[in-house]
């Protein structure tokens, strides 16, 4: 916006000057045609007057232009970042309103009054050089001890200004506060309190409450004048040389001395942790001898009420040792009664059974020798019928192997037929006297007869 109003104010300084060429161009063209006309009179010629023709209606609206840019340009104003302003009137003054960052409208007649709100340094004494932007540094701050010793004090304070106060500043400060406000209030409040203490107290003991005490004044003193204390550092102190000596070697001795009173102390520490660490030892062993005794006799009692209930235990297993004896002797007794009357039952079954398969066998021999007899009865018969069927009957006695040779049963063959005719008159024999025929006789399993 800074830029857009600089163009503004370019472009109507540009228009004036187009303004004042055309006008200028128009008058130059009216005194070339009058130098025209007087040269023409000497030499007998008759030219008119030439007549200034200005255009004035086209200078008019290049310079209504102009001043339309330059009003353009002072209706409104820019408060860049990090700065804050006022609006400072020709016929009213300075007014109250703070103008922060930003683009504000401005009438002709008030002017804009920037300040920088940001942080500002003023140091004291020397500055770090590794520092890539130094603050303002003004010579060391001198003040004097209670002892009217001088020493300098190297001091930081970091403040910026209150964009809530910038009329009052405006109005009653002075424009370089930098250099005419804070640095004179902050020497004033140093050299009131540093006299309030010693050399000593202030290089060793008290130098953190001189810093606290002076920054609670400096920020109270310069809040009045709308300025904002941000830190107050007191970051060195410069003693005169002789007493720095003298003060520094005092210093080493108190140092020493307080060392040798810390290590007595230490010393006296560890022979008390020595005699109470000793005296624990010997709690510590009694302790455990009574707690020692304690459980011995403990584990007694627990013996003697353990046997008061143990012996009672014992004599309950040894009968029960008994009832358990005797109740396997008698289930021995009558495991072996029933073994003897599982012996005798089987005895008697085996006997039983070996009987039935001996009348079972009678049987069958009898049902065999009736049928072998039936048998018997129908080949008498059917030789008697077919006589030729004594020749199959013999070949099917003999082996397989022996060679059989059928003749026919003219008498010639005596063997053959005193066989068969032996057989023939046994069979007949049988039928005529109605009796059975002989059956062996038999051993059971048992062995009898």
């Amino acid at each position: 916006m800074v830029l857009l109003k600089v163009l503004l104010l370019c472009a109507g300084i540009a228009l004036l000057l187009g303004t004042l060429a055309i006008l200028g161009y128009d008058v130059y063209l009216y005194q070339r045609a009058r130098r025209r006309v007087q040269s023409a009179e000497h030499a007998q010629e008759k030219l008119l007057q030439p007549e200034l023709k200005l255009r004035i209606r086209l200078a008019g609206m290049i310079c209504a232009a102009a001043v339309s840019a330059f009003l353009l340009a002072s209706i409104y104003d820019v408060v860049p970042a990090g700065h804050a302003g006022i609006r400072v009137s020709q016929i009213s003054g300075t007014e109250s309103e703070t103008l922060y960052p930003g683009i504000h409208l401005m009438s002709p007649f008030e002017t804009l009054a920037v300040y920088d709100t940001r942080t500002h340094t003023m140091t004291t004494g020397n500055v770090d050089e590794s520092l890539t932007e130094r603050p303002k540094r003004h010579e060391t701050l001198n003040v004097t001890a209670s002892e009217g010793l001088k020493i300098g004090l190297a001091v930081t304070v970091r403040y910026k200004l209150d964009p809530a106060k910038l009329a009052y500043i405006h109005n009653n400060l002075p424009s370089d506060i930098d250099t005419e406000v804070v640095p004179p209030v902050v020497a004033t409040v140093f050299r009131e309190i540093v006299p309030n203490y010693t050399i000593r107290d202030i290089f060793a003991v008290h130098r953190e409450d001189i810093r606290k005490t002076a920054s609670e004044e400096i920020t109270a003193k310069l809040k009045r004048d709308g300025v904002v204390v941000e830190e107050v550092m007191l970051r060195d102190i410069v003693l005169p040389a002789d007493y720095a000596k003298g003060l520094e070697g005092l210093i080493e001795k108190e140092q020493e001395d307080e060392g040798l009173i810390v290590q007595t102390a230490i010393e006296k520490k560890q022979v008390q942790i020595a005699q109470y660490q000793a005296e624990a030892e010997k709690v510590r062993t009694v302790k455990q001898a009574e707690a020692g005794a304690q459980v011995r006799v403990l584990q007694a009692k627990a013996e003697a009420d353990a046997m008061q209930y143990t012996l009672p235990l014992k004599e309950k297993q040894i009968q029960q040792t008994k009832l358990e004896a005797e109740a396997r002797k008698q289930a021995t007794i009558q495991n072996a009664e029933a073994e003897a009357q599982a012996k005798v039952i089987d005895s008697k079954a085996e006997q039983e059974k070996q009987q039935l398969l001996a009348s079972a066998e009678a049987n069958r021999i009898r049902v065999v020798a009736a049928a072998d007899k039936e048998r018997l009865q129908g080949e008498a018969m059917a030789l008697k019928s077919n006589p030729l069927l004594i020749n199959k009957i013999v070949a099917e006695k003999l082996s397989d192997k022996i060679q059989v040779m059928m003749v026919p049963a003219d008498g010639k063959f005596f063997f053959a037929n005193d066989v068969l005719k032996s057989s023939a008159q046994q069979v007949f024999r049988q039928e005529e006297q109605g009796a059975d025929p002989p059956v062996k006789p038999q051993s059971g399993p048992g062995g009898g007869r």
